[in-house]
């Protein structure tokens, strides 16, 4: 990033925490990750539009003082039950490509429908994100049509008798 290694210093003190339930509360949360080190920032993400407007997104960003700090949070949160839900804690400059591991509404063999490119770095290329994001997308629309096309048959036969 930059020539003295401050954004790397930033990313590596960055958690990111997902799988919250919705009843948990900004609060809440700095209160479950304030034992572990000096929290800097605090990003708690809601829904902006749509029907979901102003509810909770289910994860959240902290930014701590410094890299240990945000590990020792990692070790000790990820895993633990919160409000009856196992929290997802990483450290943010860590790079995961791993799939939800909720596949229940996809089709055999959708489940692992993005291929993914690395570079030797084991990072993934730009236009090999995209390409993923762009077949993600398209399997969803077709998901979204054929539900649409399914509703619009039983509404059909329904109307015919």
């Amino acid at each position: 990033m930059d020539p003295n290694g401050s954004s790397d210093e930033k990313s590596e003190s960055r958690i990111y925490i997902g799988n919250l339930d919705l009843r948990i509360t900004e609060a809440a949360l700095i209160k479950m990750f304030s034992p572990f080190g000096k929290i800097i920032t605090e990003d708690f993400l809601w829904h902006t539009r749509g029907r979901k407007r102003g509810e909770p997104r289910g994860f959240a960003f902290i930014q701590y003082s410094n890299k240990e700090e945000a590990r020792l949070a990692k070790e000790k949160m990820h895993g633990r039950l919160a409000c009856g839900r196992p929290l997802v804690v990483r450290v943010s400059s860590d790079k995961y490509l791993v799939e939800p591991a909720d596949n229940s509404s996809k089709g055999v063999g959708e489940a692992t429908k993005t291929s993914v490119s690395g570079t030797s770095s084991g990072q993934t290329s730009r236009s090999s994100k995209i390409a993923a994001i762009k077949n993600k997308l398209k399997a969803l629309e077709e998901e979204g049509y054929s539900a649409k096309k399914q509703k619009q048959e039983a509404d059909t036969s329904i109307n015919r008798r």
